[in-house]
C-alpha cells in the first residue's frame, strides 16, 4: 500500500469500532487504511475482517495523507510520539482519543499537525456510541467537520471546550461502566424477587434500553418521567425511597467526579 488516507494507531475495541463503522458507510473503502497493532494475532484479524493494510511498525501509519487516528493506551502515549516525530505529511489531520492526555500535549509533540481531542464511549462497538471532541488552536472549520464526520460513524457527536474534556470521560466515558453495573443490579433484584436470571436479565436491559429511548424522543426531563410512573403511595415510590436512603444519586455523581478526577491524573 503505497499511499492511504486514513492510519490508524491501535486495533483495540475501540479503534476496531471506529474501523468497521467508517468502513461499513463508506467514508474510508479499505484500500485507504492503514493499521498498526503490536500483535501479529490482531493485525491477521483485523486484515482477514476488514481488508485493510495492516503492520507493526508506527511509522508506516504516519505516513497518512488525510487522517491519522490514535487508538492507544495512553500510557504509552510517549513511545508512540517517538516513532511519529517528524513523519507526518503536512495537514495531516490527528485525531487522538487518548483519556486525558491534553491538546497542549498533543501539539507539543504535532506542532505542525491540526489536533483534535476525543473521548468516544463503547456503545460506539455497535454504532450506538457518543463521542465529544475538542479542537486544537490550528484546526481549521472543515477539519471539525471532517472529524466529526469520522465520529458520526459510531454514534452521535458534540463539541466542547477542552476544559470539559475530563467530566465527559467520567460521564459518558466510564458511563457504560455505571451503567452495567446497574442493570446487573436490577437483574439481581428481580431474582431476589422471585424471577428466574433469564427473565430477569431481559425485563432489566429493556427496561433500561426503553427509557432510554423514551425519554430520547419524548424530550421529557428526566424528573417528569420519574413523576409520571410514580403513583401516591405506589410501588415505584416505594422502590425510590429505597434507593433516596442507599445514596444512589451521590454515589452517581462522586462516580462521574472520581473518574473526571482520574482523567486529569492520567493526563499529568
Amino acid at each position: 500500500m503505497s499511499e492511504f488516507k486514513l492510519g490508524l494507531i491501535g486495533g483495540g475495541v475501540m479503534g476496531e469500532a471506529l474501523l468497521s463503522g467508517l468502513l461499513a458507510k463508506q467514508i474510508y473503502a479499505p484500500g485507504m487504511v492503514m493499521v498498526s497493532d503490536p500483535s501479529g494475532d490482531r493485525r491477521e484479524f483485523l486484515s482477514d475482517k476488514y481488508g485493510v493494510g495492516v503492520t507493526s511498525d508506527n511509522r508506516e501509519v504516519a505516513k497518512a495523507t488525510e487522517v491519522l487516528l490514535l487508538a492507544v493506551k495512553p500510557q504509552i502515549f510517549g513511545w508512540v510520539a517517538d516513532d511519529l516525530k517528524g513523519l507526518l505529511k503536512p495537514g495531516t489531520i490527528i485525531i487522538s482519543i487518548l483519556a486525558g492526555v491534553t491538546l497542549f500535549k498533543l501539539e507539543r509533540v504535532f506542532s505542525d499537525s491540526p489536533v483534535i481531542r476525543v473521548m468516544p464511549n463503547t456503545p460506539a462497538t455497535v454504532g450506538a456510541g457518543v463521542s465529544a471532541l475538542a479542537a486544537g488552536s490550528s484546526v481549521e472549520p472543515a477539519q471539525i467537520k471532517r472529524a466529526t464526520e469520522i465520529l458520526a460513524a459510531v454514534g452521535d457527536v458534540v463539541e466542547v471546550p477542552e476544559y470539559l474534556m475530563d467530566a465527559v470521560t467520567g460521564l459518558s466515558g466510564s458511563g457504560p461502566g455505571y451503567v452495567a453495573i446497574m442493570i446487573e443490579a436490577l437483574t439481581d433484584g428481580g431474582v431476589a424477587a422471585g424471577l428466574p436470571r433469564a427473565i430477569a436479565s431481559k425485563l432489566a436491559l429493556d427496561t433500561v434500553w426503553g427509557t432510554a429511548q423514551l425519554l430520547r424522543e419524548s424530550q421529557l426531563h428526566p424528573a417528569e418521567l420519574k413523576d409520571r410512573v410514580t403513583s401516591p403511595g405506589g410501588t415505584t415510590i416505594a422502590g425510590i425511597a429505597e434507593l433516596e436512603a442507599a445514596g444512589f444519586r451521590s454515589a452517581l455523581i462522586k462516580a462521574v467526579k472520581a473518574a473526571g478526577d482520574r482523567s486529569r491524573e492520567l493526563g499529568n
